[in-house]
């Protein structure tokens, strides 16, 4: 397995499609609700790719055999008074991978990549009580505050989300 910064995702459009589809199917907090239409996530990826193309985000995959087993971005600010920053966005794992690192190492990339091009800071958010709640704490993300039924669960339900930030050596 390989973690590998990905500028055309045409190679691996379809398997960036099923991470999305298993992730929003097992209920992680990536901004969909299940189930999820093909349009709505083919339209997604050709977004993320326009994205990349405008050099607004930056794409991180995990990948085993061409196969996309995890993926994560870093939505650069163009503010000028925000250039600093990054956000991270839509931490995904396969479910049949959970467990075995593959987020850390992600996010391990991420940082690489931000502090290269000279941010201090990230920051994030995910629904309060989620299991990567757990290991953005356990890889040095700090806690910044919370707010309530700020989304819709892939199953329907108002959640909470919590914010959180960590600034890079």
């Amino acid at each position: 397995m390989q973690i590998t910064m990905i500028h055309d995702l045409s190679d691996i459009n379809n398997s960036l499609a099923q991470l999305l589809k298993d992730c929003v199917a097992s209920g992680a907090s990536v901004g969909f609700i299940d189930p999820v239409s093909d349009n709505e996530v083919n339209s997604y990826w050709q977004n993320v790719a326009q994205g990349i193309a405008d050099q607004e985000r930056v794409l991180f995959v995990a990948l085993d055999e061409g196969e996309v087993l995890g993926s994560v971005q870093l939505a650069l600010c163009k503010k000028a008074n925000g250039r600093h920053r990054g956000e991270v966005e839509k931490l995904m794992v396969h479910r049949n991978v959970r467990g075995k690192g593959i987020a850390t190492q992600l996010l391990n990339a991420l940082e690489q990549e931000a502090m290269r091009r000279e941010q201090s800071l990230l920051v994030l958010d995910t629904r309060v009580g989620d299991v990567a709640s757990l290991l953005y704490r356990k890889v040095g993300y700090i806690e910044a505050g919370q707010i309530p039924n700020y989304a819709m669960s892939s199953q329907g339900e108002l959640s909470a989300t919590v914010y959180f930030y960590k600034l890079l050596a």
